[in-house]
């Protein structure tokens, strides 16, 4: 279920795009004009799918939008599918990645360094970034290469498995965590923040209604978002 706005006068858009839950199968998928503060549109899920972001993108484009820029997170094969345009990775999704991978506190020397760097991602320019990544990388580069083998079976694994996809996520997105940076004409927000402060406040106006039921839930939702955005 899904119910669709037009703004017929700014079609010249760049856009945020993020899904927020109510429990573990009820999401609201929101694309929000960046500049504007208006959602374009939405869609009531179970779950984040990259069909389901691209119904969304192809209704703008069926509805006359020109989309300039695209905030979002990190789904596996959305930066493919939508790599005809200017896509910004949010960098405090990737920060939380990596934090994920790590912990707040992590106990290796290894780890703690490079959560720093990633703490930084948001504070500093690409080149800053890039430059101390490379130099963790140069000083590490053997210790994340360890391999450990069970003496069982026989088979080797990497001995910092998390330290490594920590490090890996990072390269791995690294070329749509500056899209903002390399094409500032576009004013791309670096981050999804805008969004989640969207999805923070219908929570907020929704929690006085807890436990009712997810079709009411639905029905409020869309009255909320016709009033205010």
């Amino acid at each position: 279920m899904r119910h669709i706005r037009v703004i017929s006068k700014e079609k010249d858009v760049v856009i945020n795009m993020d899904t927020t839950y109510w429990g573990r199968n009820f999401g609201l998928m929101v694309i929000k004009d960046t500049f504007r503060n208006k959602i374009l549109w939405y869609k009531f899920v179970r779950y984040e799918t990259v069909s389901d972001y691209i119904e969304g993108i192809e209704w703008l484009k069926n509805n006359d939008f020109r989309i300039y820029g695209i905030v979002c997170d990190g789904l596996g094969g959305l930066f493919q599918a939508l790599r005809q345009y200017r896509v910004q990775m949010c960098q405090f999704h990737q920060m939380m990645i990596v934090r994920r991978y790590l912990t707040s506190k992590p106990e290796l020397p290894a780890a703690d360094e490079l959560l720093k760097i990633s703490n930084l991602l948001a504070h500093t320019d690409k080149d800053c970034f890039v430059g101390m990544l490379n130099k963790w990388h140069d000083k590490w580069k053997d210790f994340i290469k360890e391999r450990t083998t069970d003496n069982k079976t026989g088979k080797s694994t990497y001995t910092h498995k998390r330290l490594r996809s920590a490090y890996l996520s990072l390269q791995r997105n690294m070329y749509w965590l500056w899209t903002f940076y390399d094409y500032p004409e576009l004013h791309i927000p670096n981050t999804n923040n805008a969004l989640e402060g969207v999805f923070t406040d219908i929570k907020t106006k929704l929690r006085v209604h807890s436990g009712i039921s997810k079709y009411r839930r639905m029905a409020l939702i869309q009255e909320y978002i016709a009033r205010h955005y």
